[in-house]
């Protein structure tokens, strides 16, 4: 990989929260987890105060089931 091409994050579809996106001249549906850092900014920047909460509440279920999944607990507590 050059330094010029954008490493992507592993597409896992976790989240359940798809926003459409071009890549090197493609569209793709993706989830938020699975975009770049830009894309989510992109995202998020389209949002206003109510679809923020809802992604939070999103978001939040989509980490307490794959702690459920996987019995996970923090480490620190």
């Amino acid at each position: 990989m050059n330094e010029n091409q954008i490493k992507y994050p592993l597409k896992r579809e976790l989240d359940g929260i798809y926003y459409r996106v071009e890549r090197e001249g493609k569209f793709f549906n993706l989830c938020f987890t699975d975009l770049t850092v830009g894309e989510q900014r992109e995202f998020l920047e389209r949002l206003n105060t109510e679809g923020l909460i809802r992604m939070c509440h999103l978001l939040a279920e989509a980490l307490r089931t794959v702690g459920e999944q996987f019995d996970i607990f923090r480490a620190d507590k």
